[in-house]
């Protein structure tokens, strides 16, 4: 069952790339992953004051369901030495053109997070950003991090929130989160997301990801979103609505 599910999530994210509605120039261009890297990094405005890519010079890094090494190439930009895994060949083969674009090393391979084929403590920090939601197994995913860091390494992980204000209102507007149709997505409570880290030493949890502009959802409702709804959410103390953010961001130490 677990490796049928597992094709079937290969095949589906072998057909897609996030934001790629947002890109004017052909896949693999240099337009191409400056454009969606401008895009991700404007959505996710909080993820480099939560994450220093720059900050792990030196210290070898693990992404798990890199993608096309958007990520990655920052943490390597920084000086880490990175390693690269993703179910999709499709996304690894953009992965390794980005880095060769932009001058950079690291190992980028095909392989299943849940069943990593690294030694023990092979790694200082183990990232997962946006990839056990849509994972066969995230409890796997989450051991195999944990095995295959050093002692105190570090784990950097995303999961969405059940109960956040996105949830709520792609309910009430009647728009699919995005993608929805794929073959496994779960959305998390703060508590599940911490008992899902619980064999670590120590578990910090940061829901981030508030309402930004859109590019991708046109029409009355996504002009109704970017001119009201985004000015009126900011417009309330950061404090007071921390805990509906649409990401639960884990930081846990091994």
């Amino acid at each position: 069952m677990h490796d049928e599910l597992n094709e079937r999530i290969r095949a589906y994210w072998n057909e897609r790339i996030h934001d790629l509605a947002v890109a004017t120039s052909p896949p693999g261009s240099e337009g191409f992953f400056r454009e969606l890297e401008a895009y991700r990094f404007e959505k996710l405005d909080y993820l480099p004051r939560a994450v220093r890519f720059d900050g792990y010079a030196g210290r070898r890094v693990l992404e798990i369901g890199c993608g096309i090494g958007l990520d990655l190439a920052r943490f390597a930009t920084g000086g880490a030495r990175v390693t690269g895994v993703d179910l999709a060949p499709r996304s690894i083969e953009l992965a390794r053109t980005l880095f060769r674009q932009r001058g950079l090393e690291g190992d980028l391979r095909v392989m299943d997070g849940a069943a990593l084929e690294f030694p023990d403590g092979s790694f200082d920090v183990a990232y997962a950003h946006g990839t056990l939601q849509y994972a066969a197994d995230p409890g796997r995913i989450v051991a195999e991090m944990r095995r295959v860091l050093v002692p105190g390494g570090e784990a950097i992980a995303m999961l969405y929130n059940r109960r956040s204000w996105l949830s709520v209102l792609s309910r009430i507007m009647k728009v699919e989160l995005e993608h929805e149709d794929a073959p496994v997505l779960r959305l998390y409570t703060i508590r599940e997301a911490r008992r899902l880290f619980g064999a670590f030493g120590s578990v910090r949890i940061l829901p981030e990801r508030f309402p930004v502009r859109t590019r991708l959802h046109g029409g009355w409702k996504g002009a109704l979103y970017n001119a009201a709804f985004v000015r009126c959410f900011d417009a309330v103390p950061r404090p007071l609505v921390r805990r509906w953010g649409w990401h639960i961001m884990i930081f846990a130490r091994r």
